[in-house]
């Protein structure tokens, strides 16, 4: 087998072994479930690294909401949300990170505001906090909002879908959205539906017809527009939903 065959053969057999794992562990195995936290700690450190944009350690306070994120993500993972378990989990670690940052500058700032001084000087200094916490927020946010739409990209990769076919072949007007959403629902509201999309990376239009009182012709125009929607829905998007929102009401 030459070289570069060699090794994109070990590393699918490496990813393919970890998400046995996962499911060995949520199946009951505890200590396989502790020796993968331990083996994929320098992981979860550098995904905390990552949002705190400095060297943490496992004495870091970040280091744990790091370890208890890898953990809950071993208990949620699911293959048929499209995902490696490696991608599920560092969105996960890094929106946990975000959220105890976030209600960390809170706290701080609760307290800077009960703490300070009655004179024009304290109450400048309390306008700066406001100001330098809310754009902290703000900054915390727009990472957040990154790092969801880094792993959407990543799951449509595995579908042949980019971000710019999306926008080429996305429905027009609102009625037509609102119907490909509803489909995708659909999808979402059934378990064999999302077994099929996840595993052949294809929409089962056969057996989707007969949920939905949208025409074949209408479900095969918007396929993939449907397979996008459905791995927002499906997906830990806080962000992306959001938007879907905005896309339904408009």
């Amino acid at each position: 087998m030459k070289p570069v065959l060699s090794l994109l053969f070990k590393i699918g057999k490496r990813k393919s072994t970890l998400e046995e794992t996962v499911i060995g562990i949520q199946n009951g195995n505890q200590n396989l479930q502790n020796k993968l936290i331990e083996d994929y700690k320098p992981f979860i450190a550098k995904n905390v690294s990552a949002v705190c944009k400095r060297y943490i350690s496992d004495s870091d306070d970040e280091f744990s909401i790091g370890l208890i994120a890898f953990n809950e993500a071993i208990e949620k993972y699911s293959s048929e949300k499209g995902s490696s378990f490696l991608s599920f989990s560092e969105l996960l670690i890094k929106r946990r990170v975000i959220d105890y940052i976030r209600k960390e500058a809170r706290v701080r700032n609760i307290n800077f505001i009960s703490n300070g001084e009655t004179d024009e000087e304290g109450a400048q200094s309390k306008i700066e906090a406001h100001l330098s916490i809310d754009d902290y927020q703000k900054k915390v946010e727009q990472e957040q909002r990154k790092e969801e739409i880094l792993h959407f990209h990543e799951v449509l990769q595995e579908f042949g879908l980019t971000f710019h076919e999306l926008l080429e072949i996305s429905p027009k007007h609102a009625d037509a959205r609102q119907n490909a959403i509803m489909v995708s629902k659909a999808v979402v509201e059934h378990e064999e539906l999302m077994r099929v999309l996840f595993e052949k990376k294809q929409l089962p239009i056969k057996q989707l017809e007969s949920k939905v009182s949208v025409s074949r012709k209408t479900i095969e125009r918007n396929r993939k527009y449907i397979i996008a929607m459905v791995i927002i829905l499906s997906g830990d998007y806080v962000y992306l939903k959001d938007y879907l929102k905005g896309v339904l009401e408009s």
